[in-house]
């Protein structure tokens, strides 16, 4: 099972106006599922803003970084040490994902994006659950906590430091 390059995020709705968020912060838990119910678990946090930058920092059960650089990927894997740098045909546009979201009931939404579809649960004005399945037919589960919306980021965290005696690998 590989871990997917799919690094979303989320957005502030009284009734689903995904429109006005410009960024957000929060805690995530990934779970993903195989065909055969094997559950791979990850946590960390996510930082994400318009137009299309994201990082995704996973803490358990290992450490890693994937930058989201519009049409670019950068996985920095400390434990072993290296970085692989990869350049996607078309860009994840996690804001994009979300202005198309429709409403299904309450608190349910789903969005048609690369021929994907998302279901996203909220809760009051937050994002709480993104479900989908990746290319390789498992199924995703994030769930965030600790959300913030709209709150100030220094775009400096999003350029990848990659340790000096790093393996890049460009794919």
């Amino acid at each position: 099972m590989k871990l997917p390059l799919m690094t979303l995020l989320v957005s502030s709705l009284a009734f689903a106006d995904f429109t006005t968020m410009l960024n957000f912060q929060a805690d995530f838990t990934q779970t993903i599922q195989d065909d055969h119910n094997k559950t791979l678990t990850y946590k960390g946090d996510v930082i994400a803003t318009q137009p299309a930058y994201a990082l995704w920092r996973y803490k358990k059960p290992v450490t890693k970084s994937v930058y989201v650089l519009r049409n670019k990927v950068v996985m920095i894997e400390p434990e072993l040490e290296q970085a692989i740098i990869k350049t996607m045909q078309s860009s994840f546009d996690f804001f994009t994902l979300l202005k198309s979201a429709k409403k299904v009931a309450k608190n349910h939404y789903e969005a048609v994006f690369q021929n994907r579809v998302y279901t996203i649960m909220t809760q009051g004005e937050m994002i709480t659950t993104i479900h989908y399945e990746d290319e390789f037919e498992n199924r995703v589960t994030i769930k965030f906590a600790n959300q913030q919306i709209n709150k100030k980021i220094n775009l400096d965290i999003f350029n990848p430091y990659i340790p000096k005696g790093f393996d890049i690998i460009r794919d």
